[in-house]
């Protein structure tokens, strides 16, 4: 899981008009000629940068978000749909001001539009990603049992029991190879299900809706009614658990409903948000390894020494650029300064995780993959009330799957060239759509 898989709207009250394409420079930021544009109180504003939805290939570095960070802290952006602009904060203290401040709020996006990445965006009013404490807070209270450590470590060991099963058939069938396909796609699905409560029988056609609501090839219509089947799954699912002595997380809801702790709705929405945010540890795992095939000495030094595996996990997650462009937006509730910048009441605003996981004020010499990088207090699950609830549990996934496949496979390597890894193209969350690989 990373922090905020899905896709937003928002707006503000007064935006300057959109950039037209003609108006774009050919690397797809906007100019603007004459004079610059001001706030009410004349103080300059910064350009509105057009933000296209590139499909980036392996693990290279957003050009656009990299131009953004060189021209300021707190920048303005249009994003391909929505309307008008948006503020962007990229400055790791910035980006933990505006997660951690209730002057910024997700509520208000509901009502609101917004520039934003996806074409089309299926808000649920009673989902925990638009909801502000002390909602937010109530909700996440009732599932937190199952996404503590304590939590996490109840499926251990049925979770290296279905990774090693796999792994046993990747061997049996020998090379080549997909590895996306035959264990960092199944292995998470397995998980998270087993995490959720789901039975095995049904896990196929959760894998199939995620894909569907989490891409935009598809369009909105075939989005929106993955989302509707799958939330109508959940809340039979969690309506039958409500006298459940389960620990999994539809049994917890189950007995929140039923003490009436939380709505049906609030609980369809945050097991919807789970179970999508699950998924993402197939991109991220699969960013992971495209790194470990394609630079071996990264590998050969994890097999020799594993104990700083965790370090080196954490690291990467740091590295990785997890997803495209920038996830949920937040609409400031007041005026606020932000980096000497005034975001106005009813504005806007993004944080990008990804540059502040790479500002060299936190992080010294950070576009170097650094495995005894210490302290790493990066932002790859996101931060504040919003910090995805499933980091524990991806840790623990990636943990399993680095020990089981440089372990039981020590000559693993990529059985094409790297730039022949096919990566997936037009999803919000990077990650090869395949990777083939032999041993």
């Amino acid at each position: 899981m990373t922090a905020e898989p899905l896709v937003e709207k928002a707006a503000v009250d007064e935006t300057l008009p959109t950039t037209p394409p003609e108006a774009r420079t050919p690397s797809g930021c906007p100019f603007h000629a004459g004079r610059a544009p001001t706030d009410e109180a004349g103080a300059a504003l910064p350009p509105v940068r057009y933000w296209p939805a590139f499909d980036l290939t392996g693990v290279d570095f957003d050009p656009v978000l990299a131009d953004l960070m060189e021209e300021g802290p707190v920048t303005r952006i249009e994003l391909p749909h929505g309307e008008g602009w948006a503020w962007l904060v990229t400055r790791m203290r910035d980006v933990r001001t505006v997660t951690n401040d209730p002057r910024f709020s997700r509520a208000a996006v509901m009502d609101r539009q917004v520039t934003r990445l996806a074409p089309h965006f299926i808000p649920s009013r009673d989902a925990v990603g638009f909801l502000d404490p002390p909602d937010h807070t109530r909700l996440r209270r009732a599932v937190t049992p199952a996404l503590t450590a304590r939590g996490v470590e109840r499926v251990r060991d049925s979770a290296r029991r279905m990774l090693d099963e796999l792994v046993d058939a990747l061997e049996a069938a020998g090379p080549p190879a997909d590895l996306t396909r035959d264990v960092l796609g199944p292995f998470p699905i397995a998980v998270i299900c087993e995490l959720m409560g789901v039975p095995p029988a049904d896990r196929e056609a959760m894998h199939t809706w995620t894909q569907l609501i989490l891409s935009s090839a598809h369009g909105a219509e075939v989005s929106e009614r993955a989302k509707k089947e799958m939330g109508e799954y959940f809340t039979e699912l969690i309506d039958a658990r409500v006298d459940s002595t389960g620990e999994d997380v539809a049994s917890l809801l189950g007995r929140a409903v039923g003490r009436g702790e939380v709505t049906v709705a609030e609980a369809v929405g945050l097991a919807v948000l789970l179970q999508i945010g699950g998924e993402a540890v197939t991109n991220n795992s699969g960013q992971m390894f495209y790194i470990l095939l394609t630079r071996p000495e990264l590998a050969d030094r994890l097999r020799a020494d594993p104990a700083i595996r965790p370090a080196a996990i954490d690291e990467l997650l740091r590295y990785i650029p997890h997803r495209n462009a920038v996830g949920l937006s937040r609409i400031a509730l007041e005026d606020v300064e932000i980096a000497g910048v005034r975001i106005r009441a009813g504005d806007a605003v993004y944080v990008s995780y990804l540059a502040a996981n790479r500002d060299p004020e936190v992080f010294p010499d950070p576009d170097r993959i650094d495995f005894s990088r210490s302290p790493n207090p990066h932002v790859a699950f996101g931060f504040g009330p919003h910090y995805c609830p499933g980091g524990q549990l991806a840790r623990m996934e990636a943990q399993l799957l680095v020990d089981a496949l440089l372990d039981r496979l020590p000559t693993l390597r990529l059985a094409v060239p790297p730039d022949q890894v096919p990566f997936r193209k037009g999803a919000l969350i990077r990650g090869p759509e395949a990777l083939p690989v032999a041993w």
